[in-house]
C-alpha cells in the first residue's frame, strides 16, 4: 500500500452494524510499515498503522494538465 499526502483512505469497520470511516491522509510518517496520519471526514486527526486488507487508498484527484 502506498499513501500521498492528500490521498482518500477508507478503513472498513470490524463490526458488521458499524459504518467504516473515511480521510484525508495529511502526513505520511513512514513507508515500511505503513504509518499516516489522517483527517477523517468528522473533523478528527490520528496517526494509523493500517493492518493488511482493513483500508484502501485512493490516489489525490489531480486537476487537468495544460
Amino acid at each position: 500500500m502506498r499513501a500521498h499526502a492528500g490521498d482518500r483512505i477508507v478503513v472498513e469497520s470490524e463490526r458488521v452494524a458499524q459504518a467504516g470511516r473515511q480521510g484525508v491522509i495529511e502526513e505520511v510518517l513512514s513507508e515500511d510499515p505503513t504509518r499516516v496520519r489522517v483527517r477523517w471526514d468528522d473533523g478528527h486527526t490520528s496517526v494509523l498503522t493500517p493492518s493488511a486488507g482493513c483500508a484502501s487508498i485512493k490516489p489525490a484527484e489531480t486537476g487537468p494538465t495544460a
